[in-house]
């Protein structure tokens, strides 16, 4: 069982999710599902099999975050003193091709979202932090070409 890294907060937010799925959405299918039961003939019941597949669909995610967490290495970032950049890393760069400033915490691959500024630890720009310091340049290469960002500052919150 391969062991997977992920933040404090993302932990939460799954166990959250998790706690969610398993009680007040399984309550919605199942009262959908009597509903639908109430119409009479199961085989041409449209709004049942809709149903019994969200239901199968719910149970499959249930099943995916559960082994997600039982997975999961749980970190968290407050706890990290480094001066290089590692995992749960918030780093601020400029991006030197653009002269323009970005944020980015580097995160698991479940917590990832860039509208965020969270970047998974297996993207490249995360990959080309590691182990960095304030001031250093990270080389990115990207689908567009080659990127330049220069660390300006790293902080574990």
């Amino acid at each position: 069982m391969e062991r997977v890294p992920m933040t404090k907060k993302g932990a939460e937010e799954l166990k959250q999710l998790l706690a969610y799925l398993k009680g007040e959405k399984r309550h919605q299918i199942v009262s959908t599902i009597e509903s639908a039961r109430a119409h009479g003939d199961l085989s041409e019941n449209a709004e049942y099999h809709a149903a019994k597949e969200e239901q199968g669909m719910n149970e499959g995610r249930i099943t995916d975050i559960e082994d997600k967490l039982a997975r999961a290495h749980v970190i968290d970032p407050a706890t990290i003193k480094a001066e290089k950049v590692v995992f749960g890393a918030t780093v601020e760069l400029i991006d030197v091709n653009k002269g323009t400033e970005v944020t980015y915490q580097i995160v698991g691959v479940d917590e990832a979202d860039i509208e965020k500024g969270m970047v998974s630890i297996t993207s490249p720009i995360a990959r080309a932090m590691i182990g960095k310091e304030e001031g250093d340049l990270a080389v990115v290469q990207a689908p567009g070409g080659e990127r330049e960002f220069e660390i300006q500052a790293i902080e574990y919150v």
